[in-house]
């Protein structure tokens, strides 16, 4: 059985289908927030639809409280499955990095695939061989066994003031080509910056990096997720 003291809901009810629904509902709303299923339809590539009708079936079961004109929410044990589906999914991601030396630009497809036919048992397994991480690829905390986020307490780049300096946490986007420009840089977690300049009206921001300082534009900007 899967949920918390106020929801249970039966593990064979719970489709891998709607646990991608969950992960996306989570990652769109930050676990507490109202989602639009046009919102959803559109991260997931189906139609709108196609989203409502989920939406539904999930609502029917106690996965997420779902209300016309205002959106989808998920319930404590809706959160619940949601955040053990992206602990999986992190964890496959790191996996395919580190263990298989595929780029940090390609796992996140294959992880979507891959982690359909992981068992608790094999995640345990790659938990252990990975030396139990924190963190996937792209700086994004894993959730615990317990389906529970840990909390960084960081923040996006594009509120911090010029002079500042900081750490990158996290970068915060599943474009291929962003991915690999932002490495070739140097732009990854854990990196060090210092924020030298950013131009007025959402223009370029200038970093420096070492000994080196790179150009990106606001929209790269917005991605990324820092403490300073």
């Amino acid at each position: 059985m899967l949920g918390n003291q106020t929801t249970t809901i039966p593990e064979d009810k719970v489709s891998d289908t709607m646990r991608d629904y969950l992960g996306e509902i989570y990652r769109l709303g930050q676990g507490e927030a109202w989602v639009s299923t046009t919102a959803l339809a559109e991260v997931l590539g189906v139609s709108g639809p196609a989203s409502v009708r989920m939406a539904r079936r999930m609502h029917e079961i106690g996965l997420i409280e779902h209300q016309p004109y205002k959106g989808i929410q998920l319930t404590p044990g809706g959160k619940t499955i949601a955040l053990l589906n992206i602990r999986r999914h992190r964890l496959v991601e790191r996996f395919l990095v580190e263990v298989l030396k595929f780029g940090w630009d390609e796992v996140h497809d294959k992880a979507d695939s891959l982690q359909k036919g992981i068992n608790q048992t094999l995640e345990d397994r790659i938990d252990a061989l990975m030396g139990h991480p924190t963190s996937c690829p792209h700086g994004d905390p894993i959730p615990t066994r317990d389906g529970l986020m840990p909390e960084i307490g960081d923040k996006p780049l594009t509120v911090v003031p010029p002079g500042k300096r900081g750490k990158i946490t996290r970068v915060k986007t599943r474009e291929p080509e962003k991915l690999r420009y932002l490495a070739e840089i140097g732009i990854i977690p854990g990196a060090e910056f210092e924020l030298v300049n950013r131009a007025p009206f959402n223009g370029p921001l200038r970093l420096k990096l070492g000994r080196n300082e790179q150009v990106i534009g606001s929209e790269l900007a917005a991605a990324l997720w820092v403490v300073s």
